[in-house]
């Protein structure tokens, strides 16, 4: 089944009109593991019928007949928990999407071979076994049984053990939650660092500075990574280094040759960079998903103001106190000066003497253009070229700027004048650009925190430590705005939506379950497993940054893996995936008591012995066909580590959970109904639904 489900995998994204990107082709190895389940459970019950002493036809039927509601059940539950990633509108939900689309076609195909194809490939090659080949699997099963008889056998245990898992959990989901990222940078081996001047700075200079700087890094081009591993050079090899001047900021790049190296060449750029007195200087990783300035983990504060003189000062106060609170971050100020430095030339006209020489309005501020930038004329049409054209004053292209009311000009009435006899020219400061947001002038400080403190931790830093303390302590003027954009603010917004869609998916498989159980109440029961599922999910993850953190003991490069919104979309799976062995226990607890009379006792026993293999089998396969994607370290596992490990290690928990704290609870919730009167419905014996 595992070449059909994974054609269908890809079919169902041809269909959805998905592209195959690192992404999707993840959901596609997810999925390899997980559609053997359904044909394990049916493929197991058939060989169960047939060890009894049924023929193979008889054997296919019963087999598949008694699991084919628990394996819809499972199968739709599965399918219908992404159903709210499509209400994602955020950039994570669009990344959603393709995993949603590619687990979602091969899982349902599985349920079609499960019940279709193994059943009738069954009735023709299946063979009873001769007994050997069980022993093992027998063993384990009556090693298990007699710890489930002891305890079941009273409601002290059956107490004890649903208080210990249920206390765990908390204990795991209170205390073990990292802070969250937004989206992962991808392990791109660029560096990004830029160099922004004070006003006054040419392209000269700024020309000079970024090619002394780009001459410190060129020997270390194509040099020998052992050596820099070895200590023998500063800087580790990189495959290329570019610089780029301009007026207002200049930039390297750089390229590592092995991934391992990127964090050190971060740390090296970034000291070299900060050596410049009086620039902003920063620089930062590579990024797939957005900008390569920190867009993943940019705090972009937007502050806005009436006045330019309050709006400088405060972007100013702000940029110093987040460098002393942050310790070190990455600060990108737009526009790039915080001082109102840039030497400017402002033109009064003198309106009454313009007049009597016969200038309007519009004459003298075209001549004004031209004495300055130019004054735009026209378009010119070369075939199918557009070039504009500008006119310029001969007299002020190479004149000083502080001689402009000295320039000449011709009066519509005769006569030539200097402009300074129509005008008062003033030199003064001001900004260079005025940057607006919703009509207001606006700067924006991008902060991106250091690599050790989270973005979820960092905007708390920003708000918290930063803004409304300097609030508090009135360093910003009543007139100021701030907001919160950017990464930052993504970051809230994202998940807020997933909050909200992890609750609707939870209902969603609560009404599945409904419908096919035909009652409210052992939905219940089954998805308590989902938030004791989650919390082994995010041991996994902390036992992964745990390992990963000392691969340099051994000698590989040490992994961290961020708690960011795709390793979130592991919960939704879980919902999804970890009610899977649960329904197994429940449907055949219910159709104990229901067809062969059992007593509650006899029924949960007998559930968990007969649902024991395939349970262990399922969880086996789709642990191994996730391994891969969690240990094994190559390109791109960085976007899809998390999110394998806390679905890996989420149903880890969940089987161990499925085979000791359900059938207590299960147990325990049908002696207290018994008790009190008040047992559960269950439909008329021979009905072919579960129990309900």
């Amino acid at each position: 089944g595992i070449p059909i489900c994974t054609i269908a995998a890809f079919l169902g994204l041809l269909v959805t009109y998905r592209t195959i990107n690192v992404i999707s082709l993840a959901g596609v190895a997810f999925a390899i593991g997980m559609t053997l389940d359904n044909s394990i459970v049916v493929l197991e019950n058939i060989h169960r019928h047939l060890d009894e002493g049924r023929s193979r036809l008889d054997a296919a039927l019963a087999g598949v007949t008694e699991v084919w509601p628990a394996v819809l059940a499972s199968t739709l539950t599965t399918m219908f928990v992404f159903l709210p990633v499509v209400f994602v509108q955020q950039e994570a939900g669009q990344l959603y999407s393709d995993i949603a689309v590619a687990i979602s076609a091969s899982i349902f195909v599985s349920m079609l071979i499960a019940t279709l194809v193994v059943p009738a490939a069954c009735g023709r090659l299946l063979v009873r076994s001769d007994g050997k080949q069980a022993a093992h699997g027998a063993a384990l099963g009556r090693r298990y049984i007699g710890l489930a008889g002891r305890m079941l056998s009273g409601t002290p245990q059956r107490l004890g053990v649903i208080a210990l898992t249920v206390g765990l959990a908390a204990l795991i989901i209170t205390t073990l939650v990292p802070d969250a990222e937004y989206l992962p940078e991808g392990e791109e081996k660029k560096i990004f660092a830029r160099l922004i001047p004070p006003p006054g700075y040419n392209i000269g200079e700024m020309d000079k500075l970024i090619r002394n700087l780009q001459e410190e890094f060129i020997p270390y081009v194509d040099a020998d990574a052992d050596a820099y591993d070895r200590g023998e050079i500063p800087i580790p090899p990189i495959i290329a280094v570019t610089a780029y001047a301009s007026p207002d900021f200049a930039m390297l790049i750089m390229e590592t040759h092995e991934q391992r190296h990127i964090d050190d060449l971060l740390q090296i750029t970034s000291e070299k960079v900060s050596g410049f007195p009086g620039l902003i200087s920063f620089a930062t990783r590579g990024s797939i998903f957005s900008s390569n300035f920190g867009g993943s983990r940019s705090i972009n504060i937007d502050i806005s103001a009436p006045d330019l003189q309050t709006l400088f000062e405060t972007g100013l106060k702000i940029f110093i106190r987040s460098r002393e609170v942050l310790e070190d971050p990455q600060i990108r100020p737009e526009p790039a000066s915080l001082t109102m430095g840039q030497p400017m030339l402002e033109v009064y006209p003198d309106w009454e003497r313009a007049a009597e020489l016969g200038f309007d309005t519009a004459d003298l501020g075209y001549l004004i253009w031209a004495f300055s930038d130019g004054a735009f004329v026209d378009e010119y049409y070369k075939g199918d070229e557009k070039i504009d054209m500008f006119l310029f004053s001969t007299q002020s292209r190479n004149a000083d700027p502080t001689n402009l009311e000295n320039l000449l000009v011709y009066s519509p009435n005769g006569g030539v004048v200097p402009l300074g006899a129509i005008t008062n020219v003033r030199e003064t400061v001001n900004t260079e650009t005025i940057r607006r947001i919703d009509g207001v002038r606006t700067i924006t400080l991008s902060v991106i925190p250091p690599r050790d403190v989270p973005l979820e931790r960092g905007l708390e830093i920003v708000r918290g430590e930063i803004l409304d303390k300097m609030r508090a302590a009135g360093e910003i003027d009543p007139s100021v705005t701030l907001r919160i954009s950017g990464a930052g603010d993504q970051l809230d917004a994202t998940r807020s939506a997933l909050l909200g869609n992890f609750v609707l998916a939870v209902f969603i498989s609560y009404l599945l379950l409904v419908a096919i159980f035909s009652h409210w109440g052992y939905p219940l029961i089954i998805l308590t497993t989902v938030p004791i599922g989650i919390s082994g999910g995010i041991v996994g993850l902390a036992i992964l940054n745990a390992i990963g953190a000392n691969l340099d003991i051994i000698g590989l490069a040490p992994i961290q893996q961020p708690f960011d919104m795709i390793t979130m979309l592991g919960f939704l799976i879980l919902i999804g995936t970890v009610v899977n062995n649960p329904i197994l226990i429940v449907d055949k607890t219910l159709r104990n008591v229901r067809d062969n009379g059992m007593s509650n006792f006899d029924a949960v026993v007998d559930a968990a012995r007969t649902r024991l293999r395939p349970i262990m089998m399922s969880s086996v396969t789709t642990v191994v066909g996730l391994s891969p994607l969690v240990f094994n370290p190559g390109a791109g596992t960085e976007l899809y580590r998390g999110l394998g490990a806390i679905v890996l290690f989420g149903l880890l928990f969940s089987t161990l959970v499925t085979l000791t704290f359900l059938p207590a609870l299960l147990m325990q919730v049908l002696e207290t109904l018994d008790r009190f009167g008040w047992r559960m419905a269950t439909p008329a014996t021979g009905d072919s639904r579960p129990a309900a």
